[in-house]
């Protein structure tokens, strides 16, 4: 079916079609009714994208990603995409990279196509100055926007993020607590999650008396065989460690694969802890203690949140939620009850 087919059914002529299609307000709510019953009759598109092309919105959002194979971010996308779509929303994903540049690009493409919100995952969107923030608050003065895992305080912008300063602290305070006396810490790139994560590791260190805390953090950008030479060179400088607090589960991987590679039995020897609670920390041999950042309940908040919005519902800036540790192999059993808590 074509829309020559359209204009015979409804009995108008391919003018009037096509203003319908493009949301023309020249054309009758009798005459665009006809149109809109031909083409969910014949099904010529989706049923809820043809009424809102009539009635000149999508009922869609945009999503901004910049890495859709992270393990992460896919399945940030996986439990976004679902509960929009539970609340007959459908989303337009742009994986944008990390260059300033491309997710200001990707942004006015989303918002040229009058989607109803954005949604921005990772803290990675947000800059460190103001100025390179202005894409994100000029977009919210057209659209709501939503943040997931990260903060930034503007106009109708939503913050939803997991606590990665206390999550990352308390899960240290697990190493320290099961024999631990030198760990580190590997992270990705010092984004607005990377530095609570960061703080919250310096702050546990500190607090049990670890000195030359600023030495012991180091970024591991790249794949896990990465992260195993970050540590061997690490281990070779001098640096003494015991265990790895690895900011992401993937990193906790090539911290496995390290310990592996000297020898070192895990946890008895070598302690690791990962973050994310992804696929990755269960497939791995031993399992990782991971920590949960609860992405699930992050996603279905964040929709949830945009419907109170719709609804004129007055909504927080922002909405922050605790992480809780998943222990599993890498990290050694409490004492106090013989098995892992």
């Amino acid at each position: 079916m074509n829309i020559y087919d359209i204009s015979v059914q409804a009995g108008v002529s391919i003018a009037t079609v096509s203003r319908v299609l493009n949301g023309s307000d020249k054309v009758s709510p009798k005459t665009r009714q006809k149109v809109l019953d031909v083409i969910e009759k014949n099904r010529y598109v989706p049923n809820a994208f043809a009424r809102s092309l009539g009635l000149n919105t999508m009922s869609t959002v945009g999503i901004l990603c910049s890495d859709s194979s992270d393990v992460y971010q896919a399945q940030t996308i996986y439990y976004l995409e679902r509960e929009l779509r539970n609340n007959s929303y459908t989303s337009m994903l742009c994986c944008t990279g990390y260059d300033l540049r491309q997710k200001q690009e990707y942004l006015q493409l989303l918002l040229s196509r009058n989607v109803d919100a954005v949604f921005f995952i990772g803290s990675h969107f947000v800059e460190a100055s103001a100025k390179g923030n202005s894409y994100i608050l000029n977009a919210a003065q057209k659209t709501p926007v939503f943040i997931l895992n990260g903060e930034l305080t503007g106009e109708n912008v939503y913050s939803i993020l997991c606590d990665d300063f206390t999550s990352t602290r308390e899960i240290t305070d697990l190493l320290f607590s099961r024999g631990s006396r030198m760990p580190i810490l590997l992270y990705r790139t010092l984004s607005y999650s990377g530095q609570k994560k960061v703080q919250g590791f310096l702050k546990s260190c500190q607090d049990h008396g670890v000195d030359n805390t600023e030495k012991r953090t180091f970024s591991c950008p790249g794949p896990v065989e990465n992260t195993r030479l970050i540590l061997q060179a690490a281990k070779e400088q001098g640096v003494l460690f015991d265990s790895v607090v690895a900011t992401d589960d993937e990193l906790a991987v090539g911290a496995v694969k390290y310990a592996l590679s000297c020898s070192l039995r895990i946890p008895d020897d070598f302690q690791i802890t990962g973050y994310n609670n992804s696929v990755l920390a269960t497939c791995s041999t031993p399992e990782i203690t991971t920590l949960d950042n609860r992405v699930e309940f992050m996603c279905v908040t964040a929709v949830s949140l945009m419907v109170q919005m719709f609804q004129k519902r007055d909504l927080p800036a922002k909405t922050m939620f605790s992480g809780s540790i998943v222990e599993h192999q890498t990290t050694r059993q409490n004492k106090n009850s013989g098995q892992p808590s």
